[in-house]
């Protein structure tokens, strides 16, 4: 079997709801789709879903690259080689993270179709299902509570709030929002680099009663040193995101005991391939994994799932990013019930979006 031809087929989907983060309004998500034709009829599907602020890449270079290097690189050769195929393109294109990620996935989805199995038993299998959190934006007060409220009674038990612009502010709608749900509601909280150290501290002393489950990025990421001292201050875990790119971070971020957590993008790292070498640095330290996303199509967010049910110390999901997308060609690979993701059945990711 060899590869014959290889496409990149960007596309923009509007938000439901916008939302807002420390660093960015968001209204719309353009991924990039990427198709790998083979000359046994199978063909594998991945998707890039580059963000300016966090990858340093746009749709039209990801596309650019896929045309321009990728294609040309893996056409005629054959898809099954993953490990050669991947480390020649990290060679080529190294700094763009979303497009390794989305040929990644293309050449694990045929992998895992030639074996006949789902990706996430021929990874490991280690579980079937797991919960994942859903995201509210930065929104006052009031409707901040209303959103968490509503996401509740849709099923969801784990709830991650995003700040990172005001601690106080922070603080009163994490107590408003505990409040309001009760205990048994998980709550994370995301200030995507937002804080100072000194902020952080604060911030820190006005939560010690809300029962945060996780806090996230809440230093720069150029100033791992900032992150190591907030967890060590932090009376529940610290997590890394946008502090661990590549594997060398995660090294870092591990050695020096730096966290309690690290958030694996499929985006960030470079796909499946990269993120399990990851996972096995943080399983090596004793450092806990989630699995996280972008503003991704059912179909990226299907990859994230099946890497995450594959390995036993991946705890944590926020894998969320497809369910206010609209008109996903995607739409149904994954499938949630009270806030548990479960992959589609078939081999591969088990699904091939309608373009």
């Amino acid at each position: 079997m060899k590869i014959r031809h290889i496409e990149a087929i960007p596309y923009t989907m509007p938000l439901k709801t916008p939302y807002r983060i420390a660093y960015q309004e968001v209204e719309e998500a353009t991924n990039v789709f990427v198709r790998i034709d083979t000359s046994s009829g199978l063909t594998g599907w991945g998707c890039a879903a580059p963000d300016a602020d966090i990858t340093a890449e746009t749709s039209a270079s990801v596309a650019r690259a896929v045309r321009t290097i990728v294609a040309p690189l893996l056409e005629g050769q054959d898809p099954l080689r993953i490990g050669k195929l991947l480390t020649r393109l990290q060679e080529e294109i190294p700094l763009q993270t979303s497009a390794l990620a989305g040929v990644d996935m293309a050449l694990h989805d045929l992998l895992a179709k030639v074996a006949g199995l789902p990706l996430w038993q021929l990874l490991g299998g280690f579980r079937r299902s797991i919960r994942t959190s859903i995201t509210i934006g930065i929104l006052p007060e009031e409707e901040t509570v209303r959103a968490a409220r509503a996401r509740v009674a849709e099923g969801f038990r784990c709830l991650k709030l995003k700040g990172g612009l005001d601690p106080d502010e922070d603080a009163g709608r994490l107590h408003a929002v505990r409040a309001a749900v009760g205990p048994r509601v998980t709550l994370r909280f995301d200030a995507n680099q937002g804080y100072t150290i000194e902020q952080s501290i604060h911030f820190l002393g006005l939560v010690t009663d809300v029962g945060l489950e996780i806090l996230e990025q809440p230093t720069p990421r150029g100033q791992p040193d900032l992150l190591g001292r907030v967890t060590r201050a932090a009376p529940m875990p610290v997590m890394a995101d946008e502090s661990l790119m590549s594997l060398r971070d995660a090294f870092s971020l591990t050695r020096g005991e730096l966290v309690d957590l690290v958030n694996v993008k499929l985006m960030k790292v470079g796909g499946i391939w990269e993120a399990l070498q990851v996972n096995a640095v943080a399983r090596a330290a004793r450092v806990g994994v989630m699995v996280g996303c972008m503003d991704e199509s059912a179909l990226a967010i299907a990859a994230g799932l099946h890497y995450a049910l594959a390995r036993p110390n991946i705890q944590y999901a926020d894998l969320d990013g497809h369910m206010d997308l609209e008109g996903d060609p995607a739409d149904g690979a994954v499938r949630c019930e009270g806030g548990v993701l479960t992959p589609h059945p078939g081999p591969g990711l088990g699904f091939e979006p309608k373009l």
